[in-house]
């Protein structure tokens, strides 16, 4: 195995590491991963997002713990990227010193087209992906959905929007601890269709293979795999749109305790998993996709791909 790398992702909902290396046919390989839940993103949804003292306390320490994980590989180099969350602050550089004041490394703030086309580049190191040419590709965070295309294997366009599941929950939904409201939730998906709509982002293939990563998906496949008893490797990485349908009639009536009870469903993201789902659902119904190919190759892998190249 080659030197290995550690990439931290700052991001809306939560905080995570990979340390990555290179095997010896050249393939990019997991030598350790984690997640901690900090959602450091609350306010986001405001017309001037700021983050909270308590939000950037628990920050700086998940950041901590998962560099203090990363030292055991003695990575060749280490990189902190921020998305959204701190990228939209107001008082995203205070944060930003506090963190390099504590630890001596600097976060870089990506911008939504480099998140975008990391994670494009993260996705194309997936053998379960090796087949796909020409294919569109979604990750939803907590402060934005990314949307790209490939043709050829090669992105064509990408782009990002301020649709992530945090910022949409507290924009739409007056109490996200209530069973949702049908007022709530029509309004949440005329919000995301219209903002794709103005977005200029083209949807050409006529039967498209579509790729979902991110958190949001992670999820939808874990209460799958809970309810047949199985791990989230165990299932089939296919994920219908019947699927997420079920899914959020399931939720709809639930309230946040309710939700939080069910089998598989990760509690730091029960009160902003429906909120996800109709963005979704309300995409695969504009963009005219059934079925969505689920990888868990995603923005750490495209940024842990490009600092190896570097080394």
């Amino acid at each position: 195995m080659g030197p290995a790398v550690a990439i931290i992702d700052i991001g809306s909902n939560s905080i995570k590491v990979l340390i990555a290396a290179r095997d010896p046919a050249g393939n990019l390989q997991a030598l350790k991963s984690k997640t901690i839940d900090a959602r450091i993103s609350a306010g986001i949804s405001k017309s001037e997002p700021k983050l909270s003292e308590d939000g950037m306390i628990c920050g700086l320490a998940a950041i901590q713990e998962l560099l203090a994980d990363a030292a055991f590989f003695t990575p060749a180099k280490t990189v902190l990227v921020a998305t959204s969350a701190v990228r939209d602050a107001v008082n995203g550089g205070e944060f930003r010193a506090r963190v390099q004041r504590a630890t001596g490394h600097e976060i870089r703030i990506l911008t939504g087209n480099e998140e975008a086309n990391f994670i494009g580049r993260g996705l194309t190191c997936d053998p379960a992906l090796a087949a796909l040419q020409d294919f569109y590709v979604f990750d939803l965070g907590g402060g934005s959905l990314e949307c790209l295309l490939f043709h050829d294997r090669k992105i064509t366009q990408a782009i990002s929007l301020r649709l992530g599941c945090v910022r949409l929950t507290e924009r739409f939904f007056s109490d996200p601890t209530a069973p949702l409201q049908v007022a709530e939730t029509t309004a949440l998906a005329v919000h995301v269709r219209d903002e794709l709509k103005r977005s200029g982002f083209r949807f050409p293939l006529v039967t498209p293979a579509a790729v979902f990563t991110g958190g949001s998906m992670t999820t939808a496949r874990l209460l799958r795999a809970a309810l047949h008893g199985h791990k989230l490797e165990e299932t089939p990485a296919k994920i219908t749109t019947d699927t997420l349908a079920s899914l959020i009639d399931e939720l709809a009536p639930l309230t946040l305790d309710q939700r939080k009870a069910i089998p598989g469903m990760p509690a730091a993201r029960a009160d902003v998993f429906p909120a996800a789902l109709i963005t979704m659902l309300t995409l695969a119904d504009f963009a005219h996709i059934d079925l969505f190919h689920h990888s868990l190759y995603n923005l750490r892998w495209g940024i842990a791909s490009s600092a190896l190249a570097d080394l």
